[in-house]
């Protein structure tokens, strides 16, 4: 990736583009709310989309294709995605199969459990908008192994999709919900052949890490949100009292079975926190062999922090360039990750700058792109 289509995507992603063409986008939920999906010379990207007029980039239809535009002047020649031709057909029982998954480009994802212990009382995350979605009907509250293996199936088969992102709402159970986002991953991997992430809360004994590895899924998420104690305390309690050491004694475990590269965690930018204590925490958990999936805070509609700006492109790449850093010495990337948000990175612009730290090696390629990206 070039150093101008990294610093493009970097800035997007803090200020947003408006659009002028149809763009396939998702709303509200987790992963990529409320943003357009979209191929960036080729890159894969996604950026929040706008039509207030407070983004000095455009997107506009050309003869061609798509191009973004700043004062009238040609940035980068874009690719929108299509609808997925799996989202028009539903299950034997009538539930629309987008209801149950969706398609982050060529990845497929799906919340298991669209309920969480923590949302609607004090100890809601304020990032997250996990029951906006089911609110508004966009949603079920459960999805079953056997509706997410089929509709697995459909998307590799009809949008091609190179792999799956199953996470949930943390429930009560001791677990926390790991024991049934792994039974959906199995479900996932078996019929569909697919790479499958599972994400979830550290469960309170670590032997839950060895059954949920024992189901055959190649990856896991365990998302400490924020390693500034103070900002988690106000944006996560419940992620607070579990502390942040609980999560890196959960990390080292999980390395430990599912192997370098292949453990990752969110980690939100622009809440807040102290960035030389992030960056020092990511150093410390690259080391142990986990990938610091680093983004700028995307605010919610209807989340607590849907307000919030995010972040700069100025602060989160003074974060990247560091994160990068130290994950290229560790030998880490999207090619480590196998599957999830470290193996699609549309979401960060982390990538892209390790990308020029490896003197322009191949990024891993997501996918097929859309005629002429």
């Amino acid at each position: 990736m070039s150093t101008d289509v990294s610093s493009l995507i970097i800035d997007l992603q803090s200020v947003g583009l408006r659009v002028e063409v149809p763009v396939e986008s998702r709303r509200g939920g987790a992963g990529p709310s409320d943003s357009g999906m979209l191929w960036i010379e080729g890159v894969p990207a996604t950026v929040p989309t706008q039509s207030d007029g407070s983004s000095p980039y455009v997107l506009k239809a050309e003869d061609d294709g798509q191009g973004i535009y700043r004062d009238g002047v040609k940035l980068a020649s874009v690719a929108t995605s299509n609808r997925p031709r799996f989202y028009d057909m539903t299950t034997a029982d009538g539930v629309p199969y987008w209801k149950i998954a969706l398609l982050h480009l060529d990845s497929l994802a799906s919340t298991v459990l669209q309920t969480c212990n923590y949302w609607g009382n004090s100890d809601q995350c304020r990032f997250c908008g996990i029951g906006v979605s089911l609110d508004s009907g966009r949603t079920i509250a459960k999805k079953t192994p056997a509706q997410l293996a089929e509709v697995a199936v459909a998307a590799r088969d009809l949008d091609g999709a190179v792999d799956a992102t199953l996470t949930t709402g943390s429930t009560r159970a001791p677990d926390r919900g790991a024991y049934y986002v792994a039974e959906c991953g199995r479900a996932v991997k078996e019929a569909s052949g697919l790479p499958v992430e599972v994400q979830f809360e550290p469960p309170h004994d670590l032997a839950v890490l060895d059954r949920v590895h024992g189901s055959g899924v190649d990856a896991v998420g365990i998302h400490v949100e924020s390693f500034d104690p103070t900002v988690l305390a106000h944006v996560a309690p419940g992620k607070f009292r579990t502390g942040i050491e609980t999560y890196f004694r959960t990390w080292e475990r999980a390395v430990e079975l599912w192997g370098p590269g292949r453990v990752s965690t969110y980690v939100i930018l622009g809440m807040g926190e102290d960035p030389d204590l992030t960056i020092a925490a990511c150093k410390r958990a690259v080391e142990i062999g986990v990938y610091p999936f680093v983004v700028p805070l995307r605010p919610v509609a209807g989340s607590l922090m849907e307000e919030v700006a995010p972040p700069t492109a100025e602060y989160t790449e003074r974060v990247y360039r560091k994160v990068a850093g130290y994950l290229e010495e560790r030998g880490l990337g999207a090619d480590t990750a196998v599957a999830g948000c470290a193996r699609c990175q549309a979401c960060s612009g982390l990538n892209g700058l390790q990308n020029q730290l490896s003197d322009g090696k191949p990024l891993l390629q997501i996918g097929s792109r859309p005629a002429g990206a």
